[in-house]
């Protein structure tokens, strides 16, 4: 739709953003139908129809057949899309992801030594200690790699650090292999996994300053790996 059609869709798009806010709702409450908004702006079903469909494709809200439009819970999917486009347009670099992600990770990293469970202390080492075990197998090396990032920020128990790590996996399935490629020697293949057990062995003993010192110097390493051989992406 464009022109005024456009402009009216966005206005329903607000209207129920608005809804949500003032009423209070949280995730998995019921929305009203299209007809019951259409009706309170003045509006066709038609322009409910599109607004609806943006919000779901935002996961603003989840819908389904059969079902009323329920509020949805926050997706780092959406954020994991706009960078996946970003890098495939060469709007931002591999590199530059990896810097943002040390930012983000290393602050992660602390939190997880002090909030984690004991449960997620298990899980954080089992998955270095899994990594180890992968050997050459890229594609298991990848998932451990991905999995164990995923675990620490959960560990944080930040929500929002565990939906924006999250939008970076699909990044990190294409930039870990890169990464792993620079490294052509089985001494540095061994210090890259000696690197994810000091930092999982510093969230399991709870000390917060090993865990942001053992992150950071990962990726550095890492960061350094790729700049010296970008051609590797």
């Amino acid at each position: 739709m464009t022109g005024s059609g456009a402009s009216l869709v966005q206005q329903a798009v607000h209207a129920v953003r608005d809804h949500i806010r003032h009423n209070d709702l949280k995730v998995g409450d019921n929305l009203p139908g299209e007809a019951y908004f259409a009706e309170a702006l003045g509006v066709s079903r038609a322009v409910m129809r599109e607004a609806f469909g943006a919000l779901a494709a935002l996961r603003l809200i989840d819908v389904a057949n059969g079902r009323r439009a329920r509020v949805g819970a926050l997706d780092g999917s959406v954020i994991a899309a706009s960078l996946d486009h970003a890098v495939a347009t060469s709007q931002v670099s591999i590199p530059e992801i990896w810097d943002v992600r040390r930012t983000l990770e290393v602050r992660t990293a602390a939190l997880a030594a002090e909030h984690r469970t004991d449960a997620e202390a298990v899980e954080i080492v089992a998955l270095a200690e899994a990594m180890a075990d992968a050997g050459d197998d890229m594609d298991r090396v990848t998932a451990c790699d991905v999995a164990f990032h995923a675990a620490i920020a959960r560990a944080s128990h930040n929500a929002l650090f565990v939906q924006i790590i999250s939008s970076f996996a699909p990044i990190m399935r294409v930039a870990v292999p890169a990464a792993w490629h620079t490294r052509t020697t089985q001494e540095e293949k061994d210090q890259t996994i000696a690197r994810h057990h000091r930092l999982a062995q510093a969230i399991a003993d709870r000390d917060p300053k090993a865990a942001h010192l053992a992150m950071t110097t990962h990726f550095d390493r890492a960061i350094d790996a790729l700049l010296r051989d970008p051609q590797a992406l």
